[in-house]
């Protein structure tokens, strides 16, 4: 009761210099929520994108790394295969592909996208892929909240153009986006005959990745919903909000 009688006192001080703000909808963020959520004690449930349809498509054969790796961290996964995915708004949203790749995003906590860097940035398949994933469906947002690490392969040097590219993607998606990234210089010179990934600091960068990436799952799975949760949105009912994230003009 005394840190409730706390919480309000500051709530009141702090509205009194905010004439702008809706009392009714003002919070002063919990950090009880955030310490003492209900884990779940389902593994990690990752999905994990690539960006190129080759036969030997090394940002997938680095992606297939990354789900080993992943695996044995605990985390359960899914890759998606993008062939036979359409060109956004060349398909309704029935299509099969379309339909598997946002089941996969709904039912995942957590992603890894990976794509080759093409022209300086990342390919058009990785685009397409993340451009059918909604970023709403109602009121609800399907990424929002979760977790995100990204990592590209480079045919020569090392660049992060790709990387950078889908940074932005992320969080215009609304997830939380891990700091730490990958980019594999020289990708044809990484893996063997056996299509694993050879020894290297490259191949420790990836560790490096995907045990962020689990740990950052695992820290924000079950408070996700707080985290998000917004101002500005309480302000709105949910059929308000529902027109404004569904307009079918831009």
């Amino acid at each position: 009761m005394e840190r409730m009688d706390n919480v309000l006192k500051k709530e009141t001080k702090s509205l009194a210099d905010l004439p702008a703000a809706a009392p009714e909808h003002f919070r002063v963020p919990d950090p009880e929520r955030l310490a003492n959520p209900i884990r779940s004690n389902h593994p990690p449930r990752i999905l994990l994108l690539y960006g190129s349809l080759r036969e030997r498509s090394f940002s997938r054969l680095l992606v297939e790394e990354a789900e080993r790796l992943l695996q044995a961290m605990g985390a359960e996964t899914k890759i998606f295969n993008p062939s036979g995915l359409p060109l956004p708004d060349d398909a309704t949203e029935s299509h099969p592909k379309v339909q598997e790749l946002r089941s996969l995003a709904q039912w995942a906590e957590g992603m890894v996208w990976c794509s080759p860097e093409r022209h300086g940035a990342m390919t058009g398949i990785m685009k397409a892929q993340i451009d059918w994933i909604p970023l709403s469906v109602g009121a609800v947002r399907p990424t929002q909240g979760k977790t995100l690490a990204v990592m590209q392969v480079c045919g020569g040097s090392q660049s992060f153009n790709a990387v950078n590219q889908m940074r932005v993607l992320g969080r215009w998606m609304r997830m939380v986006t891990i700091p730490n990234q990958s980019s594999v210089a020289k990708a044809f010179q990484e893996f063997d005959a056996e299509n694993r990934m050879k020894p290297s600091s490259y191949y420790d960068r990836v560790v490096d990745v995907m045990e962020e990436l689990v740990k950052f799952t695992l820290l924000t799975r079950d408070v996700a919903p707080y985290l998000v949760e917004r101002y500005s949105e309480r302000k709105e009912s949910a059929e308000a909000l529902s027109r404004r994230v569904n307009q079918t003009e831009i």
